[in-house]
């Protein structure tokens, strides 16, 4: 007796969502928060002048008052609310959700020279995401003699990457061993990715600094965030 297969028996389970958003508004609003990041960067009195890599406080929202940045948050809100409702498709329960989105920090950074920011998550929330204000355009950085295509490039790491140190490897597991993403931004794109997901930003040098707003969001439900059954099964 000879088995039959079915023709598609393979299950994907627990993929890593994520999303890029490009930002209708952004030629002139990124004009305006480069401006205004650069003036609080050199006003605050933790600033080192020449230093390669600032990162701000994480309480913009309460400290930019300006049309364009409300725009961005605008923004940001809507291309959150649309990426977590594709992301738990399936998973909600069924009908209309009055959900609460909160912005829980919002943060900018600035780096040139070569600078870096290592390998990290974010906890504390469920979604983080990261906007592009300024750099300089992808053509242009990857000309760089050193740095090449990942001048400037944002890296994500797999959730199973600590695992691939000790893993057994051969043909079977190849699809494992691409453990990273590198997403070549520019100016007014927008990614937003679980906050479990290691990422780092590679090294960057350029004529412009590399500017980014980076924040952390948590979505409730009004009635509690229990989506299953805590009984036994």
């Amino acid at each position: 007796m000879t088995a039959t297969v079915p023709a598609s028996p393979l299950q994907a389970h627990w993929p890593v969502p994520f999303a890029r958003h490009s930002f209708a508004q952004a030629a002139e609003v990124n004009e305006v928060l480069a401006r205004v990041f650069t003036v609080m960067r050199a006003t605050d009195p933790g600033y080192r002048p020449g230093s390669s890599f600032y990162a701000s406080s994480d309480d913009l929202l309460g400290r930019v008052d300006v049309p364009e940045f409300a725009a961005l948050i605008q923004f940001i809100a809507q291309a959150l609310q649309q990426t977590v409702k594709q992301a738990n498709a399936g998973v909600w329960p069924q009908g209309r959700h009055a959900l609460q989105l909160e912005l829980t920090g919002v943060w900018f950074q600035v780096q040139n020279g070569a600078a870096f920011h290592d390998i990290h998550s974010h906890g504390n929330c469920s979604w983080s995401g990261v906007y592009y204000v300024q750099m300089d355009p992808p053509e242009q950085r990857q000309a760089h003699v050193e740095l090449g295509a990942l001048n400037g490039a944002t890296r994500f790491y797999s959730p199973m990457f600590p695992l691939l140190g000790g893993a057994y490897m051969d043909m079977g597991n190849a699809w494992l061993q691409q453990a990273t993403l590198d997403v070549t931004p520019q100016a007014g794109e927008l990614l937003l990715f679980p906050a479990l997901l290691a990422h780092k930003a590679m090294p960057y040098s350029g004529t412009k600094d590399r500017i980014v707003v980076s924040f952390n969001a948590q979505i409730h439900a009004p009635a509690g965030d229990k989506v299953f059954s805590y009984a036994a099964v």
